[in-house]
């Protein structure tokens, strides 16, 4: 459990494609402007999409929003393919505010059960909910393309 970042919003999804599938899809930015964001997902444009899929390797996710550039970046701090994947999260015109996002793949019998917990600082509490209904949102696009 990370201390500096105690709130947890916890979200578990099954896929019923292997775990390789599932985990390269988070590396893969045509995967990511489809069920990340983009108009897909929500009401945005997607400026650009970058990711350096290493540890220590870095993102970027511009998405234009009502007219407002808003650039989600981190780093990968663990790349464990195909059973984990873990990475900081913040938007840039907000740091230093940032979060970190753990992702456990487990093959099953009949595919995948991915478990994400998205943990952030306390004075995120009441994004908990908020939280887990977007990263559910976009667990079910990613499976409606996988």
């Amino acid at each position: 459990m990370n201390t500096e970042l105690p709130v947890h919003a916890t979200v578990t999804y099954h896929f019923s494609v292997p775990a390789e599938d599932v985990f390269d899809a988070w590396l893969d930015t045509f995967m990511i402007g489809r069920f990340m964001f983009g108009p897909e997902v929500r009401d945005e444009e997607i400026v650009s999409l970058k990711t350096e899929a290493k540890k220590g390797g870095s993102f970027s996710y511009i998405v234009r929003r009502q007219d407002v550039e808003i650039d989600h970046i981190g780093e990968y701090t663990e790349l464990e393919r195909p059973l984990r994947l873990v990475f900081t999260w913040a938007i840039k015109q907000d740091l230093p505010d940032n979060s970190r996002v753990v992702i456990d793949i487990i093959p099953t019998s009949t595919g995948t059960e991915l478990t994400l917990t998205h943990e952030m600082p306390s004075e995120w509490e009441h994004f908990i909910e908020g939280s887990k209904d977007s990263w559910m949102k976009m667990l079910t696009a990613l499976d409606k393309i996988l």
